[in-house]
């Protein structure tokens, strides 16, 4: 049997990334990294109003030069059996297109314009508009917000598209379709970006775009035209069938085989999510919670249709079919700040160095501040008279999305200092994944493991403690320090027939574990405690302010 190869692509917040893996081993042949250069200079974004906006020639030189650069110095016996690509992406990230499928910024009159690029899953400018969506699905005859845990959030897909069309005339009246990025950049390795014949994600779909079988697809035009008559007539420029990351996009252009000097006959698998495919890289299993844990979190389950498909779990972000496992009904939570809570402490100490000090003595405090502070931290004792925090720098993702809460900080007095405030920020990021893993086992969804991946479960170790010890749980973290392309390359070996099925491709590509926390015994009534004033706190904010 010949070596047969994949690419896993895996678009983030700041950067994509991409990994050449051999199917049978799961070995690593190559993989670079690509950063947005629009992105890293704050084009296009207004944090002060939540708006983050990512230009799509970002997306398409970093789809270029990932690919290339994990393919450097690896021969023809590589290049010439590469079987498939898959792609996974931040979500939901929709754009505006034209009838061929074209991102509106990549066309001259709209190149400079935010709304003609893609909305980032973080961007909340649609607040608003995702408060008129829960309203009227709640006063509706159908429910179309039962599957997504009974509340729509800002950063999804109708929510942002409803907001565009409103203050954006000239997007409205050149915008044909929708699509997610996930969903157009794996088209436009196919050279097929055509928005009404496009295999849109099951994944993205489910989770963020109302769709369920049970809808006979999207919601309805009649509800959507409710809504406000800007969405008439958009539903049937979408789609209604939708599909899982073991199915494929098509093959790989001429022009894009010649350009990543591959075989033509690779295959282009589905897209889906980052942490979805991520919990396939990290070998999720029945019952395992996937924690995702970067500047965001998102949190993965997956079991059978069978034992919990009968389930409506409130607060969460979704819970469909096939959405991480075909076959599986897949179960996503997460947090909107978990690593940018960190940042923000950062960024908010180094500033005034930066200007007073300058770049030098800024980058040096930069690179060094949240090892010290972690370090320091971890030697503080834990008391119930502690500083608690809420995480909500960024809103509520989940339980119960509400993006318009604020983070607080409680108990300070003249001897709080960097150290004993930081602390309470990783504590309160461990108190909202607590809370995501109380919501699951309180609706009737049992937990029997906790995996991590992602950059702050590899670098941190006093997150990851401290995250043990609130929870109570032994954490496992994945070996592999890029589980999502590691998961995306694990879809395309199905995608492409190399391997029959998921768990087949897992037990051959994915990652195993390289450390695992466990909780202290002594600290865990502690953090029982200080859990329980995080969640009074949490209640009196959300209560009177």
């Amino acid at each position: 049997m010949k070596n047969t190869y994949v690419i896993g692509v895996d678009y983030g917040t700041d950067s994509v990334r991409a990994l050449v893996v051999d199917t049978q081993t799961g070995e690593t042949l190559g993989t670079a990294v690509h950063y947005y250069a629009r992105w890293k200079q704050g084009l296009y974004c207004e944090p002060a109003i939540s708006q983050f906006r990512q230009h799509p020639l970002d997306y398409l030189e970093g789809l270029e030069n990932a690919i290339t650069g994990a393919l450097a110095g690896l021969g023809d016996d590589v290049r010439q059996n590469i079987a498939g690509i898959s792609v996974d992406t931040t979500g939901s990230t929709p754009v505006a297109v034209d009838e061929q499928g074209t991102p509106l910024a990549l066309l001259p009159e709209f190149a400079e314009n935010p709304n003609g690029m893609f909305i980032l899953w973080k961007d909340h400018t649609a607040n608003a508009e995702a408060d008129e969506i829960n309203h009227l699905a709640h006063h509706w005859d159908t429910d179309f917000t039962k599957y997504v845990g009974g509340i729509y959030s800002s950063e999804w897909f109708w929510a942002k598209i409803l907001r565009t069309l409103r203050v954006d005339e000239q997007i409205r009246e050149k915008a044909f379709s929708w699509v997610e990025h996930c969903d157009w950049i794996s088209a436009v390795l196919t050279g097929d970006t055509n928005p009404l014949t496009m295999k849109r994600s099951r994944c993205a779909a489910g989770h963020k775009a109302l769709w369920h079988e049970e809808f006979e697809g999207l919601p309805s035009e009649e509800f959507l035209s409710k809504l406000d008559p800007l969405l008439s007539g958009i539903r049937g420029r979408l789609f209604s069938q939708t599909y899982t990351a073991d199915n494929t996009m098509g093959k790989i252009s001429a022009a894009w085989a010649s350009k990543l000097n591959i075989s033509s006959e690779a295959v282009i698998g589905v897209g889906a999510f980052d942490c979805h495919m991520g919990a396939v890289g990290a070998d999720i299993q029945s019952y395992s919670l996937c924690k995702v844990i970067g500047t965001s979190t998102c949190d993965m389950l997956v079991a059978p249709n069978e034992e919990i498909g009968h389930l409506l779990i409130r607060g969460i972000c979704g819970q469909v079919d096939g959405s991480i496992l075909p076959g599986m009904l897949g179960m996503e939570a997460g947090q909107s700040a978990f690593g940018d809570i960190y940042a923000w402490f950062q960024k908010m100490i180094v500033g005034p160095v930066k200007a007073l000090l300058g770049d030098e003595a800024a980058d040096k405090l930069s690179q060094e501040l949240i090892p010290y502070l972690s370090e320091k931290a971890m030697a503080l004792p834990v008391t119930n008279n502690d500083l608690v925090a809420l995480d909500w720098m960024n809103g509520r993702r989940t339980p119960d999305a509400n993006h318009t809460l604020k983070g607080t900080i409680a108990g300070l007095n003249l001897g709080s200092d960097a150290v004993r405030i930081f602390k309470a920020l990783v504590e309160a990021t461990a108190f909202g994944a607590r809370a995501i893993s109380d919501r699951f086992q309180s609706e009737g969804v049992p937990i029997k493991e906790v995996i991590a991946i992602g950059g702050v479960a590899k670098k941190s170790a006093f997150v990851m403690q401290t995250l043990a010890d609130v929870l109570n749980m032994p954490i496992k973290v994945a070996s592999s320090d890029q589980a999502c392309a590691l998961g995306a390359a694990i879809c395309a070996s199905v995608a492409a027939g190399v391997h029959p099925d998921f768990p087949t491709a897992q037990k051959a590509m994915a990652s195993g574990f390289d450390a695992t926390y466990t909780p202290r015994p002594a600290l865990v009534p502690v953090y029982e405690e200080l859990y329980q004033k995080y969640t009074s706190l949490g209640n009196f904010i959300e209560n009177n302010f």
